[in-house]
């Protein structure tokens, strides 16, 4: 983060938010501190690993599945026990449960008394055990009211869609308790400080369905078929993924036993968090799901579209945002008695964030075409998908600084034991992403890419829905309704960020105000957005497999030269470990 002055202005001006006053002047220099940098780059490298094999499965099921009827029926069918894996699952346990089991293990460490230690024990033991009894519940209904449950939630869907959408879903929920647990795995042991193992265990959920895939393919399924064998690899790869958590969890916390005493207070604070932190913690996805559910309003292959775009989009998010926030929220908790610790890592996070994703929102702008093209154009992912994907992704990428920095936001409030306030706000980016997202979609719906081209195809202003016909085969034409979802979401992220960064603005005790990296960061991000598009232009013509690495390497290289120039402390630390990296490979 770059300030109008010395660092310890900064540390001067933020402050915990609990933090009481009598405490603001003591800084407790003596007592030991884990930097996180090493915390994020364990975190970054098991969910890069992760999100790769998420795009290897995503171009083989493009290849297979291609952006019609299946590969609709599958996007949709995933988006239901997804949507309650991020009500349950790893961001809102890691906002809820996180801060609380980190203060038991930070009491335990500096106190004689082994209660601690069990209490903390019996806390995350209790914790487990509810999340076992509720996920059993809603699989067994998940599975026996597929039909009403995918009405309710995606009713748009066509009837064809609708009915593989319901099979999909009923093999995909078997899966869902697994998937929950491996989320409380990761609570665990990101509290114990061992970040890497929870944070790669999903390339064992991609590739259980790259394999079921495949083999489906192998034996000559159709599509349908192929679409199912995908499915049951969900399911498995759910299992799979919380075994292999299972035993590192026992070597580290190897008291905690199942148990339900739910009249612990730690248990109860859980649960106090836990609501508020659904919505603020998992916007980002439930904004996704949201443009999944408007959707299905729109012409076949729409909720494909979105979710290509969205894998690529998320991207960076889980890499840079999530590595840094997993590896400080449960450092945060355990500092809120030291404002300077707290400032440190608020400074640190907030530039290393912004250092990488605005690069990468520019690279999705003006080099997505040939990112895209290399990534999933192949089988039944044609040029006109190519496009279209491409344009969904480049206005998702208008928000993408603004979603990712609002984390580290999020972060300072939930560390402080404020939840309702993020909730509040992602609610308010939900409600504005759906006000302009379904005013814009059905314009961007009478637009279609016809070989590789934009064409109008319908009278506007438009305010309804095309006939059923048309949307399920427009002969052809891919509409590119489903851009208009994008950019509502991208406009409700900035509006998100701005009033979360003013409420801990406002929250602390701070007469001073500290310059966004981002704006430092403008200079290189010019210049490379205007080097990328110039050379994703003039190589058009020649194969993505090239035009793609060239592009991102040229302009990358040009963007973290300027920013080291202009001071950027995340360029500098590159350059050094690019450096030594060539030093050791000599």
């Amino acid at each position: 983060m770059f300030l109008t002055d010395p660092i310890g202005s900064m540390e001067r001006s933020i402050i915990p938010m609990r933090l009481p006053p009598a405490m603001s002047d003591r800084v407790t220099a003596s007592a030991p501190r884990r930097a996180s940098g090493r915390s994020a780059t364990l975190v970054g490298a098991g969910v890069l690993l992760s999100r790769l094999s998420g795009l290897i499965r995503e171009t083989v099921l493009a290849g297979l599945l291609g952006t019609k009827l299946a590969a609709d029926a599958f996007k949709a069918a995933l988006q239901i026990p997804g949507l309650l894996q991020n009500v349950l699952g790893e961001g809102v346990l890691s906002a809820s449960f996180v801060p609380v089991y980190a203060d038991l293990i930070e009491r335990e460490d500096g106190d004689d008394d082994a209660s601690h230690a069990e209490s903390a024990d019996a806390m995350a033991g209790t914790i487990a055990t509810i999340l076992g009894l509720i996920t059993a519940v809603l699989v067994f209904v998940g599975i026996v009211a597929a039909r009403p449950l995918t009405r309710v939630v995606l009713p748009f869907l066509a009837d064809d869609t609708f009915d593989l959408t319901v099979r999909l879903v009923r093999i995909m929920w078997a899966g869902l308790g697994f998937i929950v647990l491996s989320a409380w795995c990761l609570g665990v042991l990101n509290t114990h400080r061992r970040f890497f193992l929870s944070y790669v265990a999903p390339v064992l959920w991609n590739a259980a369905q790259v394999v079921l895939a495949i083999v489906a393919w192998t034996r000559g399924w159709n599509d349908a078929d192929i679409a199912r064998a995908a499915a049951w690899g969900v399911a498995l790869g759910g299992l799979l993924q919380f075994l292999v958590q299972l035993p590192t969890v026992r070597k580290v916390a190897p008291r905690i036993r199942p148990v339900l005493r739910l009249h612990m207070t730690s248990v109860r604070d859980v649960g106090r968090r836990f609501g508020p932190a659904v919505l603020g913690r998992g916007v980002i996805q439930l904004s996704a799901f949201l443009d999944l559910f408007l959707a299905g309003l729109l012409a076949a292959g729409a909720i494909t579209g979105l979710s290509f775009a969205q894998i690529l989009y998320l991207l960076p998010i889980g890499i840079f945002a999530m590595s840094v926030a997993a590896a400080d929220l449960p450092e945060l908790a355990r500092e809120q008695h030291s404002a300077p610790r707290v400032a440190a890592r608020m400074r640190t996070g907030h530039e290393r964030i912004t250092f990488y994703v605005l690069f990468s929102a520019i690279a999705f702008i003006t080099m997505g075409k040939p990112i895209v093209r290399a990534l999933f154009q192949r089988g039944e992912f044609n040029a006109d998908d190519t496009v279209f994907v491409w344009l969904v992704l480049a206005a998702y990428s208008l928000g993408l600084v603004g979603s990712a920095a609002s984390r580290l936001f999020q972060n300072a409030c939930f560390a402080a034991g404020d939840v309702s306030g993020p909730a509040r706000l992602a609610g308010l980016r939900v409600v504005i992403a759906a006000a302009i997202g379904l005013t814009l979609m059905f314009q961007f719906e009478r637009y279609g890419v016809i070989d590789g081209e934009i064409h109008k195809l319908g009278d506007l202003p438009a305010f309804g829905l095309l006939p059923e016909s048309v949307r399920q085969d427009d002969l052809g034409a891919q509409r590119i309704g489903a851009v208009g979802l994008a950019l509502g979401s991208a406009v409700a992220s900035w509006v998100e960020y701005a009033l979360l960064r003013r409420r801990v603005r406002n929250s602390l005790t701070t007469t001073r105000r500290y310059r966004d990296p981002a704006i430092s960061l403008l200079p290189a991000g010019i210049v490379a957005a205007a080097t990328g598009a110039l050379l994703a232009w003039g190589l058009d013509g020649v194969t993505p497999l090239l035009v793609a690495p060239l592009s991102i390497g040229v302009a990358g290289s040009l963007y973290v030269g300027i920013a080291y120039w202009r001071g950027s402390p995340s360029a500098a630390d590159l350059l050094q470990t690019t450096r030594g990296l060539r030093g050791s490979g000599s």
